[in-house]
C-alpha cells in the first residue's frame, strides 16, 4: 500500500507544500541567474527514470549558457558561475526537482537519477533491481557519501532501497539527508 499508493501521496503533498512556500525563493534565484548570465534559469537534462524510461530533471542552472554535459565524476572540468557555486554549495539548485516530483517523474526518496551516458552505473543498478521504482531527490546511496562513490557502491546502495520500499525507511532518509545537506561528504 505505501509503495504504490501512500508514497505518492506524500510526494504530492510535500512538493506541492515546498515548491508554494519556497515561490519567493524559486522567482528571486532565478531572477539572479538570468541578470547574472541572461539565460534560462532552468536546467534541463534527459536521465533515467522509472524502468530504465527517459525523463527530463530540473534544476537551477548553474553554469554558463551552453556548459557540456558531463557526468558528476567529471565535474571538476566545468566552468561554474559565480552565484552557481554558492546555489550548488546550499543545494538551491535542486529545487526545481520538487516540480519533477509533483510531475511524477521522481519521488522524494528514491536512487538519484542517472545520465544516459553512465552506463557501467546503469548495468549495475540494473543488476540490483534499483530502476523498479522512480528516482529520487535524495536516496540510500547518497545518505552513505553518495558524491565519489564508486559506481559498484551506488548501486548496490540504490537496489538496497528499490528492493525494500517502506515508509520507515523513507523517514529515516529523509532525516539523514537534512544531516547530509550540512556537511560535507568524504571523498573515495
Amino acid at each position: 500500500m505505501y509503495k504504490f499508493f501512500l508514497k505518492r501521496c506524500i510526494d504530492i503533498a510535500f512538493s506541492f507544500s515546498v515548491i508554494l512556500i519556497l515561490l519567493p525563493i524559486y522567482l528571486l534565484v532565478a531572477l539572479i541567474i538570468y541578470l547574472q548570465d541572461s539565460g534560462a534559469p532552468i536546467f534541463k537534462q534527459k536521465r533515467v527514470g522509472l524502468n530504465k524510461k527517459e525523463f527530463t530533471v530540473m534544476k537551477f542552472r548553474s553554469m554558463p549558457l551552453k556548459t557540456p554535459d558531463v557526468e558528476s565524476h567529471e565535474k571538476g572540468r566545468i566552468k561554474v558561475t559565480p552565484f552557481g557555486n554558492f546555489i550548488r554549495k546550499t543545494n538551491l539548485d535542486e529545487l526545481p526537482q520538487f516540480i519533477n516530483i509533483l510531475k511524477g517523474d521522481m519521488s522524494l526518496v528514491g536512487p538519484r537519477p542517472s545520465l544516459y551516458s553512465q552506463k557501467g552505473l546503469i548495468k549495475l543498478r540494473d543488476n540490483y533491481n534499483a530502476y523498479n521504482c522512480k528516482p529520487g531527490l535524495s536516496g540510500l546511496a547518497q545518505v552513505n557519501s553518495f558524491d565519489g562513490m564508486p559506481d559498484e557502491k551506488k548501486a548496490y546502495w540504490d537496489g538496497l532501497y528499490a528492493n525494500d520500499i517502506s515508509f520507515v525507511n523513507d523517514v529515516k532518509i529523509f532525516f539523514k539527508t537534512l544531516v547530509y545537506i550540512t556537511k560535507k561528504p568524504p571523498t573515495y
